[in-house]
């Protein structure tokens, strides 16, 4: 098969891709692999030296979906991205995630930034909301520098959830 061009991008950025139905006219679907619960507060302050990540535990699917309740909830996607030098990418929630009262909430995917990237799902809705693993809920769209990155994310994150 004959991938268009910006399939052929698009492949070289993330791995792991669970078919092709993702590929997308502005970018690629990204797919839900594992949802946790928090179970602690966070820490943040300006230079990390007293950073502290929330604590969390795995939820567990039923037959492949899970019913979440009202509240927010760390998500894990099952690609692996790799963001080259004159790229930066953004995720946004899927339409239909808004139209259930749902969104999806992302950093920003820095320059030389690897990895299986996390989001922060957040279930407005009161009645809850129900999702299968491997469900596509978000979508990343990708935009080129004006050039290169001299200097490429090197952060803690590099190489998360291998």
């Amino acid at each position: 098969m004959i991938l268009p061009k910006q399939h052929l991008m698009y492949s070289k950025i993330m791995d792991n891709m669970i078919g092709d139905i993702q590929y997308q006219p502005a970018g690629i679907d990204v797919t839900l692999k594992e949802i946790y619960e928090f179970t602690s507060a966070g820490k943040v302050d300006f230079d990390n030296s007293e950073r502290i990540l929330s604590e969390v535990q795995p939820l567990e699917f039923n037959n492949n979906e899970l019913h979440l309740k009202q509240g927010g909830y760390k998500v894990i996607f099952n690609e692996y991205v790799k963001i080259p030098k004159n790229l930066v990418g953004f995720c946004f929630p899927r339409s239909t995630l808004l139209r259930c009262g749902v969104t999806l909430e992302c950093a920003v995917w820095d320059p030389g930034y690897e990895g299986r990237s996390e989001a922060l799902l957040i279930i407005s809705n009161p009645h809850g909301f129900t999702v299968k693993k491997d469900a596509k809920i978000g979508h990343m769209v990708f935009s080129h520098l004006v050039e290169e990155t001299v200097e490429e994310y090197s952060g803690r994150y590099k190489g998360e959830n291998k």
